[in-house]
This record gives structure tokens, C-alpha cells and sequence, in this order.
């Protein structure tokens, strides 16, 4: 099974031995927050798993974000994963492709939540012998929802995961994010997450994961995460990322004043990393 079929977004990419997908940098959950028209996000990005002695992850990725249309994404990922199997030999080389496009169909009002989609194929390009893919395509199909409050926001929902291959099982994930801005330039947050059970004689995994992005400036952050399950597999995850975004500038004075603020608005928003918002 893919990593990141089995540890949920962005970033979804790794081997088949874990069971979540990292899809909103620098958590696992995501939100429902498109990048803005003609602008783009660009991840150089790291991700750990460690589950039952083995480790996987990637080693690095990469991944890009585009908004072809307004209010809708288009996703990728590239990754170079690496496996250490208990008992085994060390991996390295590159895993399974992520495809995506996200859709926000309802904007955030004072009373409604934004609400998107954001369906996700994993393509099977990583060695599925040497453990750094899954050597059959997945997908999950989520729904995600966002709201604000003053200097907080939250977001979170979940999908159901078509996870093929001998031994394993389609699961559901669910997640919920909150997060606060610090100062200026930093965000705090944290989140809860929890899977069904991914293969035949696997085990449901409940965790949580505590991150921090820090604007340097309004195209260049960095974001990170950490956290652990509360079963007894030992899970731990760690993401570490710098992202670039950018994009056109309109003149704000060739444009109405209503437009000018509702394009001066979507910009910030779509800027924004994960606190925008994402991609284990």
C-alpha cells in the first residue's frame, strides 16, 4: 500500500507500508481553500514514518499547486521515497505520483463554513518490490470544510480511501485542524486524525500531529509538524517543508473598488500555506 495512500496528504506519496497520506502541509488533514487564479505553491518538502520498527518516507518531494480556474486546484506530487523494513535492507528511489484537483463549491460567510473536494489518484510508479509503491493505483474521495474566528481558523472532514493490493483493505480517514496566529509571522496548530483499519489483519490508528508555519515573507515559509498515535505501534510522523508561492499582481487602481478588495482578499488567502489552506 502506498505511503500516502496510508498516511492522509500532500503528502500522499510514499510506500505501501504506511497508513495515512499527508494532503495539507504541514497535516495530514486538509482544508477546502483553492490556490488563487494563475497563482501557484511550490514544496520542497521531507515527511517521516515510523511504524513497528519500520521507517518510510520521503526523501524529498515535491509538490505544486496551480490554480487553473477560480476556485479550483490543480495538484501534483513527485517524490523520492525511502523504505527501511524491519530486518530488511534500506530503499531509496522514486514512489508512487499524486494527482489531484481540488474544488471549493461554498465561499465562508459570518454563519457557513467553506466547503470543497479534493479527490486525489495515486499512480503507481514507485518499485513495489523494493517497497516504495504500492504497484496498483488508489484514490480517496474527501470532503473538507473551514471556518474562521478572529486569529483562529479550523478545518477538517474526511473520505473514504480505495486502497488495493494483497492484504490490504479501503479505509476511511477523518481529521480535524486547528490552528492560531502567533504573531506576524507564525502560526501554531494541531490536529486530531483517525483511519479505519487499512489492511485484513491491520488495526484502526488514532493520532495527533503539532505544527508551526513561519512566513519569512508573503511568498516564502516554512512549515512543520510532528506527532504521534496513541495505539501501541509506536507511530510517529514528522514534516518539514519550505514552500514557495507567487504569482500575477494586478493594479488594484484598473480595478473597481469591490473587486479590488475581494482580489486582495482571495490573494492572501490563496498565499497562504497551510494556514490557507494542503501536501503524510
Amino acid at each position: 500500500m502506498n505511503l500516502l495512500s496510508r498516511i492522509f496528504c500532500s503528502v500522499v506519496l510514499l510506500g505501501a507500508l504506511s497508513t495515512f497520506a499527508m494532503a495539507g502541509p504541514p497535516y495530514f488533514t486538509d482544508d477546502p481553500e483553492t490556490v488563487e487564479f494563475h497563482h501557484w505553491e511550490v514544496y520542497i518538502a521531507s515527511q517521516y514514518l515510523h511504524r513497528l520498527g519500520e521507517v518510510d518516507g520521503t526523501a524529498p518531494h515535491f509538490e505544486l499547486n496551480y490554480g487553473i480556474v477560480p476556485n479550483v486546484q490543480l495538484h501534483l506530487i513527485t517524490p523520492f521515497a525511502y523504505a527501511n523494513p524491519a530486518g530488511g535492507t534500506n530503499q531509496w528511489g522514486y514512489g508512487d505520483t499524486e494527482l489531484g484537483v481540488k474544488f471549493r463549491f461554498l465561499q465562508e460567510t459570518k454563519t457557513r463554513p467553506m466547503v470543497g473536494i479534493f479527490p486525489l489518484i495515486e499512480v503507481p510508479t514507485g518499485n513495489a518490490n523494493k517497497g516504495l509503491g504500492a504497484g496498483q493505483a488508489g484514490y480517496f474521495l474527501p470532503i473538507w470544510l473551514q471556518k474562521s474566528f478572529g486569529n483562529w481558523s479550523s478545518y477538517g472532514g474526511g473520505g473514504y480511501w480505495h486502497n488495493p493490493g494483497p492484504g490490504n483493505r479501503d479505509y476511511w480517514f477523518m481529521g480535524l485542524q486547528a490552528q492560531t496566529q502567533a504573531t506576524k509571522n507564525l502560526s501554531l496548530g494541531g490536529e486530531l486524525f483517525h483511519t479505519t483499519p487499512s489492511t485484513v489483519q491491520g488495526n484502526a490508528q488514532t493520532g495527533f500531529n503539532l505544527g508551526a508555519v513561519y512566513d519569512f515573507d508573503e511568498g516564502h515559509h516554512l512549515l512543520f509538524s510532528v506527532g504521534k498515535g496513541f495505539q501501541k505501534q509506536n507511530l510517529g510522523t514528522a514534516y518539514l517543508a519550505f514552500q514557495w508561492t507567487f504569482g500575477p499582481k494586478e493594479k488594484a487602481e484598473n480595478l473597481d473598488p469591490n473587486r479590488a478588495k475581494a482580489n486582495m482578499d482571495a490573494a492572501l488567502g490563496g498565499m497562504r500555506p497551510s494556514t490557507r489552506s494542503t501536501g503524510p
